[in-house]
């Protein structure tokens, strides 16, 4: 068995940003060795600070799979392996930047000081100055129009780009999701666990709020939505064991995850 799980309003409360009401459940795999793979929007300096609270040591995906980080000792690594999919943040920025001056009308990370961000998100200082150092998207408030969106959305899918909506601001970044990383992992494991354990099947569960965690979803052997502010958007594969929590954020998480984990013999 094998989690993957986004981060805000899925473990993390999309208020506050605590993760303390999935502690059972994080203990629970803990104890049972189950890897916990973080597949977020936030950034690689984000997710190291969070990854040390939680004490996980576990490879992990980055800005809506923009790459993937694999740390040392983990997956049979030496040294810590980055890699990255689609297209840079500069690409981004340049494409964005030659938007605005076409009356692309919208706010994004880059424009903002860290105090401001940190205003815009509830996040401390710190927090949001990590939230800044970014690989390969560009989280935006968009300021113009529907009309105008539909615009600048097709204008960056002429570039190669797209805009995918999280939890609370646009994404632009190039055509890579989630998703990606997560079968690029997946993959990593099953080589793993086929020399440890033969060729028994590795069981792929994904938790996610929103509609940037669909592909993700899609991906999984089990796709669980946690209930948050646009998680009725999205769609739950019909064919699949698929779960919707009853509860939002770390509590709902929690709970799914403890039942599942006693549903499989853990």
């Amino acid at each position: 068995m094998i989690l993957f799980s986004d981060l805000d309003g899925t473990l993390l409360d999309h208020d506050d940003y605590r993760w303390q009401a999935a502690g059972p459940a994080l203990a629970k795999l803990k104890a049972a060795n189950i890897p916990l793979v973080l597949n977020s929007s936030k950034t690689m300096p984000e997710i190291r600070a969070l990854r040390e609270e939680l004490g996980n040591n576990d490879p992990f995906i980055v800005e809506n799979g923009a790459a993937v980080v694999v740390p040392p000792h983990a997956l049979g690594n030496a040294e810590e392996e980055v890699v990255n999919f689609g297209a840079t943040r500069e690409r981004v920025l340049e494409v964005l930047g030659a938007q605005r001056k076409k009356g692309a009308r919208f706010r994004g990370f880059a424009d903002m000081s860290t105090d401001e961000l940190a205003a815009q998100t509830g996040l401390d200082p710190a927090a949001a100055g990590r939230a800044k150092e970014r690989l390969g998207t560009e989280p935006l408030i968009w300021q113009g129009s529907e009309q105008e969106l539909a615009e600048f959305e097709a204008a960056l899918s002429a570039e190669d780009l797209r805009l995918v909506a999280g939890g609370r601001f646009l994404h632009a970044m190039g055509i890579f999701d989630k998703a990606d990383g997560a079968r690029f992992l997946l993959n990593k494991y099953k080589e793993q666990y086929r020399e440890q354990y033969g060729d028994g099947p590795v069981l792929a569960i994904a938790l996610g709020d929103s509609p940037n965690d669909q592909q993700m979803l899609e991906s999984a052997d089990i796709p669980v939505v946690i209930r948050g502010v646009k998680s009725e958007e999205v769609q739950l594969p019909s064919a699949k064991h698929a779960i919707r929590s009853l509860k939002p954020g770390p509590e709902g998480w929690n709970e799914c995850v403890l039942n599942l984990l006693f549903e499989y013999g853990y």
